[in-house]
């Protein structure tokens, strides 16, 4: 190993020796693994397979059965392409093993010749049959051998990612030296007793086994181990931040009854039992000693805002300051209007603080936020800049949570001396993101609508009901409704057959709608143009809106009940459901159109869940298992790493079991100072210890 230390190197500087020095590496092939993020002999030995291929019936040739599953292995002695009687080409490779011969035969394929080379090892499988002296197989699975490299055990082929340069013959070279070299100077993780307790295999059993299995049950054991480790380590990180949380020290605002009825009397109307609910919860956590840290979650039109407002009263009725910041200016003026009718008759100083106000405005109210004239400041991440300085804050609320990433929360907490700290969402999440973007939240759900609210009516449709829609739409609008239209687009573009709003705006104006007021909005207008469209629709001076998806949250105006989705299938399954909550959030029931280029009968499965049913809680489960969770709530927004080998869609059980291991490590020793623990604490610290603020456990 030239270049390399010439003292006695530890353990941990061996693991850490460049790929280039492995066995069968060099400097060359050294560059492709660099590709694939593979830098040093640790990262070679965690390249999990991405999948396996089994090889059933491994048989010589002369033990070979007609029409039975089998798998040979055989050297390349020929390889021919010619033109068959018919016009089409076969293409023929004559594999050796031992003194027999078998031909593999492809029909009208004659780009495989490039892959198959006199000398090759194969392992070929198929149903063989017997045509004059010799066994041939029709288009047999193939996959390429090293020279020398051992039949897979138990008949279990792994495969891994592959770049450039590199084939799966040689990565499972490359990883099979690092196993026979390196794998025993790896450290256990987990305490023997904690192993056992738990079940887990130990990594020393569990690492040959992911890589080159001897059977489907070892593999499953061994894939096991390694998504409950993934699961453990990020639930160590969740329980040990909760606890942290814990420790600080926040206001207590109690729920007086005078205080609880002075509230209420800003409401004209009845609590549903989930608002109850969770404004019991909210006020429990802010009479506290230590800061709340609580995830209010409901489907379209549940009522989180009264809630969230219950909340943001009470810190002030006890002197303190909220803040509520929201995603996007359209949602944050969406709250500022609702708050300023909800608030007519109280004597809360209100702000609204966005980027786009004037210098001399924004100077006036920074001064009123930092002298405590201003009770509560609705806003955009304006109110996270360095120059907003509040007098005395004490609850801080984020709207649409998961649009902004684990770090925007820490800098809001940041804001403060420790206030209490309440997100929302309209997005219903699955119970197993929950416990892992949110797990270090406590939960409130809000599963009921307000009395009153109305139903929407779905119709999942084609162009050949296009004509019938917009006549509907048309009468509708005539009786004094309003409506939304929706494209997937800003721009017009080649490589999607999809309208832009403007295309469609200008279609709509010169065709079916003629006869209606229209208006436009979009994301890349300027704030003040978005607030005048917004106020004329409110106002009903603009009676269709055609818009992307910038409407998606938050905006509330209750005689708006059509609303046309354009191109339905380019929205994901929360978007479609997020837009539909726009409607019917008045006394009229409300209908929804979603075109899609395919006839309905032919749509994907999402359209056709979101046509059946309203339930959005429903639905998030529906979208987690058809996206996953990076598609659903944007992991590396997030910040957190992703899993390596872990599926929170399929692996739901193991991440149970590791929730549960982690709160009782955490419990009995909530330091992690006991030495068995110091491994698990270095590896929580180096992969979530950033991201979720850890600092140091102690």
């Amino acid at each position: 190993m030239s270049g390399m230390p010439d003292h006695e190197q530890t353990p941990a500087e061996r693991l850490a020796t460049p790929v280039q020095f492995l066995k069968g590496v060099g400097p060359q092939r050294a560059e492709s693994l660099e590709r694939l993020g593979l830098e040093a002999v640790r990262d070679v030995l965690f390249f999990f397979p991405r999948d396996y291929e089994e090889y059933t019936g491994r048989r010589d040739i002369e033990q070979l059965e007609e029409d039975k599953l089998q798998s040979v292995r055989g050297i390349v002695e020929e390889v021919e392409l010619r033109a068959g009687k018919t016009g089409r080409s076969v293409l023929g490779v004559l594999l050796r093993s031992g003194s027999r011969h078998l031909r593999a035969l492809w029909f009208n394929q004659p780009f495989l010749v490039d892959q198959f080379h006199r000398g090759d090892e194969l392992l070929v499988s198929g149903k063989p049959k017997h045509q004059g002296l010799m066994w041939v197989m029709k288009h047999p699975r193939v996959t390429q051998l090293g020279e020398g490299e051992p039949d897979p055990q138990a008949g279990i082929l792994p495969l891994y990612h592959l770049t450039e340069g590199l084939q799966q013959w040689q990565i499972r070279k490359i990883v099979r030296a690092a196993l026979e070299e390196y794998a025993a100077m790896l450290e256990e993780v987990f305490p023997q007793t904690f192993l056992a307790e738990q079940a887990i295999w130990p990594l020393a059993k569990a690492l040959p086994e992911i890589h080159f299995p001897s059977s489907r049950e070892h593999l499953r054991n061994a894939q096991r181990r390694f998504i409950y480790q993934e699961f453990f380590i990020l639930q160590l990180a969740l329980a040990v931040r909760r606890r942290q949380q814990t420790l600080d020290r926040a206001e207590q605002f109690e729920a007086t009854a005078k205080i609880d009825a002075r509230i209420r009397r800003l409401f004209p109307f009845d609590l549903t039992p989930g608002q109850e609910r969770a404004i019991a919860e909210i006020a429990r956590d802010m009479a506290a000693a230590s800061p709340m840290n609580r995830l209010l979650q409901g489907d379209v039109g549940s009522g989180k805002t009264v809630v969230a407002l219950y909340a943001m009263l009470l810190a002030v009725a006890h002197g303190a300051q909220a803040v509520l910041m929201a995603p996007t200016e359209v949602l944050a003026r969406q709250h500022g209007l609702t708050l300023k009718r909800m608030l007519g008759g109280s004597r809360v100083a209100m702000a609204e603080l966005v980027g786009a106000l004037p210098a001399s405005q924004r100077q006036t109210m920074l001064q009123g936020i930092a002298s405590g004239e201003i009770d509560l400041v609705v806003g955009t991440q304006a109110v996270i800049q360095e120059d907003v300085q509040f007098h005395r804050l004490g609850l801080v609320v984020i709207d649409e949570q998961h649009k902004f990433g684990v770090r925007q929360r820490a800098v809001l907490r940041k804001t403060g001396a420790d206030p209490h700290y309440l997100v929302m969402t309209a997005t219903p999440i699955p119970r197993t993101v929950t416990m892992t973007l949110f797990g270090d939240l406590d939960m409130s759900t809000l599963a009921d609508s307000p009395p009153g609210r109305q139903k929407v009516r779905t119709y999942l449709t084609g162009e050949d009901q296009r004509d019938r829609w917009w006549k509907f739409f048309g009468e509708q609008i005539r009786q004094g409704r309003q409506g939304y239209v929706v494209t997937p687009l800003i721009d017009p573009s080649e490589a999607i057959s999809a309208r832009s709003v403007e295309e469609t705006y200008e279609a709509l104006a010169n065709g079916p709608l003629e006869a209606f007021r229209l208006g436009m909005i979009h994301g890349r207008m300027r704030p003040e143009e978005k607030d005048a469209v917004m106020a004329a629709f409110r106002s009903g001076e603009i009676q269709v809106l055609v818009s992307t998806s910038v409407i998606e949250v938050g905006v509330d105006v209750p005689n708006a009940t059509l609303m046309t989705i354009e191109s339905g299938e380019r929205f994901g399954l929360a978007q479609l459901h997020q837009l539909r909550g726009r409607v019917s959030r008045g006394r009229f029931p409300g209908h929804c159109a979603v075109f899609t280029e395919k006839p309905a009968a032919e749509a994907p499965h999402r359209l056709q869940a979101f046509a059946s049913t309203a339930d959005g809680f429903r639905l998030a489960e529906i979208d987690f298992r058809l996206r996953g969770p990076g598609e659903l709530f944007g992991t590396r927004q997030h910040g957190l790493p992703p899993f390596r080998i872990a599926d929170l869609a399929r692996d739901m059980a193991v991440l149970e079991e590791a929730r549960r291991g982690a709160l009782q490590m955490v419990q009995a020793d909530p330091h992690l100072a006991e030495p068995q623990h110091a491994r698990l604490r270095r590896m929580m610290l180096v992969r979530y210890g950033r991201v979720l603020e850890l600092g140091d456990v102690g």
